[in-house]
């Protein structure tokens, strides 16, 4: 058993997030770690709302709410989406807790002392008719170094090159157009040119990342900047330094809090779980934490933060780089194992769009659709490597022709045979098994090993693709053996046999799917005879802020019941009773309605 460590990517609480975002941080990261817990593995799984920064600020008042007020709501509803989905976090928080605020302060004064962190005099940019700051990417123009016409203020998104404002040809305000006005103010910056040959060496021993992140994280370093890491900005965490702690108008730049929350939601977690050292088993190169294996997912816009700004700060806390230093309190920090970053979903051929209306969120799919519907059509057909358009013609076939009338006909018609015809599972005739038999049970136990080690090495789309040849192989044997056929008593102990061997394969093939669809796993379970928790799921719990600030919702669960990675032999004897249908068959019609709602 190896701890291991899943990352998910934070979502920002400044409104609802639609199938695109989940496809890339929350269903790839979802499978992952209920395999590897399935699999005997350690796993903690951790993340939250993003709830810092000026959009959320610009947004609040214009609603005419506090900030608070803004993140409270948007927590809320993310927190009841996800848990919709099924996605297994040991503790999904968010970033307004003093917890967090606390570990954000830690670090910085850690990477401070280490002298990675550093003041500077320059120019920020302000809006003229407000006075206030205008964040880096509420800036647009175009890039200086690939003529990029829509670069952000912080990154061009063409050419992946970290920028400043002011670098920014023709830059304007996304927020009302207006030309920004640039003005001196004092800062703190990551030294990130400090820390890039210790990045260099760690990116040097990464092996078996996706080829784009690897490459695209190599070519950041020949240009790093330092880059300014606190703003002058009302809502964030304050600057724990004397003489700026207590100020109203400066506080550490959102993007830097935010990575932190990997680390301050593990160590919240401890915390909560009575044992408030236990982060240490994910997080220290020295001591238990050190063999832990670390995995962050994400969209590819968050590559830069996660390959190389995050590990940037791990490595400053932890006294590595060109200035030394000595570990913070928290000790030496485990830097990551593998960044896992999908691509982008679009959506009937364009990019998502709130403005635009380009969009459906979770909270409306899910309130037409199953959970586990979606869930498949992000593993099989998701953006894992490859920009992938989402079109409801496809959702629909996938659904009807490969959940309904593949998996969902093997369960039914197994479990419908044998409770017909025997009321149990039947047993196998004591003449054996034939030569077809035998074949259909070694390709359902071959899969587990072949399944496993596709989706640790997080290539899901042929994971899924894999398991669901088992069941392909399942419904030809039942085809070919048509036990329906064997209608005499004489026949009855092969009937037996065939239909033994199919609800075998239905077992086992719902371990292997039970990943990317633990909602109709946890029925095929139980239409098999099962009980108990085969799949657990998590809960919505709210709970009260540990250091003394207001409550909010978590989500949390126990895992430590449920299958595990490997072929159960079922039970002979076991009742079974005439099956409901698993999935839902969707009427084509759907099709010309989703669109006419994307249409307005």
């Amino acid at each position: 058993m190896s701890h291991v460590l899943a990352a998910v990517a934070w979502p920002y609480a400044n409104g609802p997030r639609h199938i695109g975002h989940v496809s890339g941080f929350g269903v790839p990261s979802d499978v992952f770690s209920r395999y590897m817990r399935m699999a005997g593995h350690d796993v903690l799984m951790v993340s939250g709302t993003d709830e810092h920064g000026t959009p959320i600020q610009v947004q609040a008042d214009a609603e005419g709410v506090t900030p608070r007020e803004l993140a409270d709501r948007y927590n809320r509803v993310i927190v009841e989406d996800l848990h919709g989905l099924g996605l297994s976090y040991d503790l999904f928080t968010r970033t307004t807790t003093r917890n967090h605020y606390a570990v954000v302060q830690d670090l910085f004064e850690g990477m401070y002392r280490n002298g990675y962190i550093v003041p500077k005099t320059t120019m920020g940019a302000i809006s003229p008719s407000t006075g206030r700051t205008l964040p880096d990417r509420y800036i647009e123009g175009t890039c200086p170094i690939c003529g990029y016409e829509s670069a952000r203020g912080d990154q061009c998104d063409n050419c992946g090159n970290q920028l400043d404002p002011i670098d920014l040809i023709n830059p304007k305000s996304k927020i009302n157009g207006e030309t920004p006005e640039f003005v001196e103010t004092e800062h703190f910056f990551l030294d990130l040119p400090a820390l890039a040959e210790v990045l260099r060496q760690w990116l040097d021993t990464r092996e078996g990342w996706r080829p784009n992140v690897l490459r695209f994280s190599k070519n950041l370093l020949d240009d790093l900047q330092p880059r300014a890491i606190t703003r002058d900005l009302e809502w964030g965490v304050p600057i724990p330094l004397d003489g700026w702690r207590d100020r109203s108008d400066k506080r550490i730049y959102v993007w830097f809090d935010a990575v932190i929350g990997y680390l301050s939601a593990s160590i919240e977690w401890a915390r909560r779980s009575g044992d408030p050292e236990a982060w240490r088993r994910w997080w220290s190169t020295d001591g238990e934490g050190k063999d832990a294996q670390t995995y962050y997912f994400m969209g590819k816009d968050n590559i830069v933060f996660h390959s190389v700004i995050w590990p940037a700060l791990l490595a400053g806390y932890s006294g590595e780089g060109a200035h030394d230093g000595e570990p913070g309190d928290l000790g030496r920090l485990n830097l990551p194992t593998e960044v896992v970053s999908s691509e982008y979903l679009t959506m009937e051929g364009r990019k998502f769009s709130s403005s635009r209306r380009v969009v459906i969120y979770v909270r409306d799919f899910l309130e037409r659709y199953d959970a586990d519907a979606l869930r498949y059509f992000i593993a099989a057909a998701g953006p894992e490597s490859n920009d992938t358009d989402f079109t409801w013609a496809e959702f629909l076939r996938r659904n009807n022709d490969e959940l309904v009338a593949g998996w969902g006909n093997l369960v039914n018609r197994s479990i419908s045979m044998a409770a017909k015809n025997f009321g149990e599972i039947p047993p196998v005739d004591p003449a054996g098994l034939t030569e077809a038999d035998e074949a259909l049970l070694a390709t359902a136990r071959a899969g587990f090993a072949t399944v496993g080690d596709l989706i640790a090495k997080h290539r899901q789309k042929q994971a899924i693709g894999e398991a669901m040849r088992v069941v392909a192989e399942a419904n030809k044997y039942l085809s070919e053996q048509a036990p329906w056929k064997l209608k005499d008593a004489a026949d009855k102990p092969r009937m037996g046999t065939i239909l033994h061997v199919a609800l075998q394969v239905v077992s086992d093939a719902n371990t292997l799917l039970t990943p990317f669809l633990p909602h109709s796993a946890q029925k095929v379970h139980e239409l098999l005879g099962g009980t108990g928790v085969h799949a657990p799921m998590p809960r919505i719990v709210e709970v009260s802020d540990l250091d003394g600030g207001p409550a909010y919702p978590v989500l949390t669960g126990d895992y430590t019941q449920g299958a595990r990675w490997e072929s159960v032999p079922l039970a002979v004897g076991r009742p079974l009773a005439a099956p409901k249908p698993v999935f839902r068959k969707l009427d084509p019609s759907i099709v010309d309605e989703e669109l006419a709602r994307l249409a307005g």
